[in-house]
This record gives C-alpha cells, structure tokens and sequence, in this order.
C-alpha cells in the first residue's frame, strides 16, 4: 500500500504544475487539492469527507515548510497522516504544521477534516522558509506537536492571553537541529528575539468573509509588519505568554514574528483570532437625574465591585442588585441635599466621579501600557490622585466643577448608550478599569483597542455634546446665585409664608387632614347605592 502511494506520489511529481493565482478555489482532477507556496486558497470541507493537501514542485533552497489553515468559529483538524496522532496533527480555528524536509524532497502532503456537522468555510496557505530562518516552535516543551507554530489563545471577560513555544534556529536539509537548551550564549537560539502583532478587524463586522480576508494580512512576516501594530518585543528569558484586554465582539487578531538579529532573517508563526464572545454558546454569545445619577454611578459601581469579589453569585443577578444598590445610593445623595442642603457632600462626589472619568481617560491613553504601571501599588496611587485632583482644584468653584461634570459625564453617558447598540472602543474607557479592579492578573494585560471609523464619530459627537453643553449652562447661569437654598428650606419658607399671609388664598386652604378625608368621603359616596324614590315613613295621625 505504501509503494502505490509513493508511486502515486512519483506520477504527480512529474505533471506539469497548475497556475497558481493569488487565491484558488476547488478541488484538481485527481482529487487532491493542490496548493502553491505563498498563495491562498479557499476551500470547503465537511464532516465525513476529508481531503488531502499536496504541495508540488518545492525548490531545493527551502529547508522548512508551514501549512496552516483558518475558519471562523467551527474547528478543522490538519494532519501529517490520515491516522490522527497527538504530536502529528492539530485541531481548531486557526491551526498549522511545520514540515521538516529531507534531502531531495519535493512533494508535500497534508489530510485536512473537520467534525462539525456543518460544511466549515476555510483558508489555507503553505509558506517556505530557508535554512538561515529561525523555526517557530522548534524548541517546544509544552505543547503536544514535536514542533509547534500554533499560538494558544485563551480569553474570559478581563484578558485575552496568547502562548507559543520558543524558536530554534535554523538548519539545513538533512542537518541536525541545533540543541534548544544545551548552552545560553549568542550562538544558540537564546539570541532570538519575539515581535507580538495586534490587528483589529474592522468595527462590528462578524462576517465570516471579513475574517477569512483579513487573516491574509497576518501571514506572512513583510505583511504582519506593515498592518499590524507591535506590542511588545519579548527576549529568550522572558515568559512566551502574553496579555491583552478582552474586546468583547471585536475581532482581534494576534501573531508573532521570531527574528535572529545575528543572520536578520525572520519567521511567523500562525496566526490566531478571536472576538472574545463565543458564535455558538446560549451566554456569552456574540451577537448579544443628575445628583440621582451621580449617586448611582458612586453606588453602584463600589456595590458592584463588591458583590463581585466576595460573592459567587450570577452575572445577571449582580446587575439587578447593582441597579438596586446604585438607585438606593441615588436617593440617599437626593435626599442629603433636598432635606439638609449639604453642598460640600454632594459636590464632592461630583467631582470624584468626574475625576474617575479624567483618570480613566488619561490611562486609556499608551501612558496606561507603560511598564512601571504594571505594578498596581503604582497604578492605583497615580490613579487616586488625579481622581482626586479634580476636585480639590475645584472645590473653590463648586458651579464650575457641577457645570462641567454634568457636560463630561452627560456626554459619555451619551456614549455608553450608543455602545449599546453600536460598537466602539470608547466604552472601554471606564471598562478597563473596572476589570484592573475585579480581576488581578488584569495588570499584564495590554489595553490596545481599535480606533476606527465609529470611534472617530462617536469622539467627535462626545466632545461637541460637552462643548455645546458646557456652553449653553454657563449662559444659562449666568447673574444667578452659585446655587440655589435646597429644596426643603424653600418648602419650609413657604409654608410659613402661607401661615402669616391672610391675604393668600391659600392661607384659607383646609389643612391636610381635612382635605384628605373629604376626598374620601367624595370616594365612599361614589360607591353608595342610591336610595329609592318615595314615601316610606308611615304618617302619623
């Protein structure tokens, strides 16, 4: 059996190549799907049809292949055989195998299949590396594969986190590979180094096509450099593991480029996506007054931090009893200036909220990736005092500091809502701190988001609803007093003017009590029966 398929392989090897374009679609005449180096190819595959891969003509000058293939959300299993062996073979959304080559070799196979009931959608690419490239995942100690170019991504509400397993240097055919962890110096791959690519998908797009289009950009090593954003660079001693904030429905995805600066030359790993959300599970599914609202927010948002970090309870049943918390809250700072007008109370948990806001902002900035804020004793110390700063500034000018937290936090309020229904990374302004607070591993984990067209939009509509609203409240308050006698005193004022002004109609209004009863009385009489007309006392004689 094995000589016919080396013969079968042979009488391949011999044809003439097919014209590659730059992506391909269907199946050759032998049944096999032909694929070239360096070019895409889309391709369909279902449950109990699996397909084998071949690879043609493969120049002598290449050492190393990696075969990788991506769907969306369904899972796809690539193999070096049609026996599914743990260390021969992979399976999930985005996968890949790196083929050592022999001497003389010039043929390439691979058995793709997939699982799912459904038909999966996929994209494939081969991609050749020479002897003086480095070999993702050639020193792995981890994961299943003998070599592993996979990046492992796992994410929850919080963070996303990547890991892959290091390099090793390269070798010619036939070679040797060089010793993972014999010696440290300059002349083994402890001198490699690690790019860590982010690329956003466009803003509120699940399609399948969009995915699968995009990943093109993160292939190969000159096109993840010229789309991609760098993140970081990571050394042979540090930990091949890396976190990002969660986007929740945002498509992301991450690569990472090894380099040996000695030779410059380069290698990419395979390229892994997610949204944060899941296509397919019932939850997590991806397609899912002023002083009462300065109170709400202070309330709610220490109560929901609270029940978080001490109790198990549900998400669902955390934001019904953070909405009763935050409206309890709201009433309280109601209440405390409607019966006893304390000023200093209620305008500082103003400012406080819009120095939360401030703070948030100014770390949602890249001073927030900064290294020395990955330690929390810093980030928070630095984040308190500029949440506190406001303020104290201003607590000189209460009327200034009202006027504008009521335009910024009104304005982002504006913004939050729409995030509801229209995705944009401003949200994640506040969100992020939110997370840094409930989850503590939070502090490794780089806070890039996409900035993109509705981010554009929605900044744009957030600064001009402060402006215009700032603006039309100083006009409007301007020749008034700072702040008028709170409610109960100009009640309290009235009443007593009532009392002592005879000429006041309402001076000869009935007291409460009485007004009440005859309106009960009016009430009872509506329920009365109505008596008959008649005669009905007997005449006296």
């Amino acid at each position: 059996m094995e000589l016919l398929r080396l013969l079968l392989l042979a009488v391949l090897a011999s044809e003439p190549a097919a014209a590659a374009g730059a992506e391909t679609v269907g199946n050759s005449s032998q049944g096999l799907l032909e694929f070239s180096v360096g070019r895409f190819r889309y391709l369909e595959l279902k449950k109990p049809s699996p397909e084998e891969a071949i690879l043609r003509h493969i120049s002598s000058n290449v050492t190393f292949l990696i075969f990788q293939i991506h769907s969306q959300y369904q899972n796809t299993t690539v193999s070096f055989s049609e026996t599914l062996l743990p260390n021969a073979s992979g399976t999930g959304t985005d996968k890949g195998l790196v083929f050592i080559l022999r001497p003389e070799q010039s043929i390439c196979t691979w058995h793709l299949e997939t699982s799912d009931p459904e038909p999966v959608q996929n994209v494939a690419i081969p991609l050749s590396y020479s002897e003086s490239d480095p070999i993702p995942g050639g020193c792995n100690l981890e994961f299943d594969l003998d070599i592993d170019s996979n990046i492992y991504l796992e994410y929850n509400f919080f963070e996303t986190t990547i890991k892959f397993a290091p390099a090793n240097l390269g070798h010619a055919r036939g070679a040797d590979a060089p010793p993972c962890d014999v010696k440290t110096g300059q002349d083994s791959r402890w001198r490699l180094q690690y790019d860590v690519y982010q690329y956003f998908l466009p803003e509120n797009d699940l399609t399948e096509e969009a995915l699968l289009r995009h990943l093109q950009r993160m292939a190969e090593v000159p096109q993840v450099q010229a789309n991609a954003l760098k993140v970081v660079t990571l050394t042979a001693d540090d930990k091949t593991s890396v976190s990002f904030s969660s986007l929740r429905g945002q498509g992301v995805i991450y690569n990472v480029i090894v380099r040996d600066p000695f030779l410059n030359t380069s290698a990419a790993y395979v390229p892994a996506h997610t949204y944060a959300c899941s296509f397919e599970a019932g939850e997590d599914n991806c397609s899912s007054l002023e002083l009462f609202f300065i109170g709400f927010i202070f309330m709610g948002f220490f109560f929901y931090i609270l029940i978080t970090r001490l109790t198990p309870i549900k998400y669902d049943v955390r934001l019904v009893l953070t909405a009763v918390a935050g409206s309890v809250g709201g009433i309280f700072l109601v209440a405390a200036w409607w019966r006893f007008g304390i000023l200093v109370l209620c305008m500082l948990c103003v400012g406080l909220v819009l120095g939360f806001l401030v703070s948030s902002v100014t770390f949602f900035t890249p001073l927030g990736n900064l290294k020395i804020f990955r330690d929390d004793s810093v980030f928070w110390v630095t984040f308190s005092c500029i949440a506190i700063l406001i303020p104290v500034v201003f607590m000189g000018c209460l009327r200034i500091l009202n006027i504008l937290s009521c335009g910024f936090i009104g304005s982002y309020s504006v913004v939050l809502a729409v995030d509801s229904y229209l995705y944009t990374s401003l949200s994640y302004i506040t969100l992020n701190v939110l997370k840094r607070v409930l989850h503590m591993d939070f502090r490794r984990a780089f806070i890039n988001v996409p900035f993109q067209t509705n981010d554009f939009i929605i900044l744009a509509v957030w600064g001009m609803l402060a402006v215009s609203g700032i603006t039309l409240q100083i006009r409007r308050e301007r020749g008034q007093p700072f702040f008028p006698p709170h409610p109960y005193k100009l009640w309290k004022r009235e009443r007593e003017r009532r009392v002592t002004n005879i000429l006041d109609p309402s001076y000869h209004i009935p007291p409460l009590r009485e007004r009440l009863y005859g309106r009960l009385a009016q009430i009872k009489e509506l329920f009365q029966k109505e008596q008959p007309a008649g005669e009905r006392t007997p005449l006296l004689l």
